[in-house]
């Protein structure tokens, strides 16, 4: 019998109780976690984990983007921003450019920022 990683169970267990906004808080803080954790695979020439990272930093992203209620004005634009932003760690992945990945963390830290900022008004 093997016990689960009790990391892996409080997160899972962290997720389902959580409220959609606070999920998307935790999506925000995976993106700016994945992308800097690919800057710095890349920086350490370990292109394989590094492609690895840009990769869960655009699952992430697509995540965001299909949990948008489009019948808000302001979805449009996250869309469009999300669609930037996955296009471009596309590109940062294909030629392993490590500014490209600089520029998307600033949107990504950007949003969790406002994010953070929405969620405490509202509270």
């Amino acid at each position: 019998m093997t016990l689960a990683n009790p990391y892996q169970k409080y997160q899972q267990q962290a997720v389902t109780t959580s409220k959609p906004e606070d999920l998307t808080y935790m999506l925000y803080q995976g993106l700016v976690k994945f992308i800097r954790l690919s800057k710095l695979a890349l920086q350490n020439k370990n292109l394989e984990e590094g492609h690895r990272y840009i990769l869960r930093a655009q699952d992430i992203l697509s995540e965001l983007m299909v949990t948008l209620k489009m019948e808000y004005a302001i979805s449009a634009g996250l869309n469009s921003l999300y669609d930037y932003m996955k296009s471009r760690l596309i590109e940062a992945n294909l030629q392993k450019d490590i500014s490209i990945l600089e520029e998307v963390e600033g949107y990504a830290v950007e949003l969790t920022e406002t994010w953070q900022e929405a969620m405490k008004q509202i509270k």
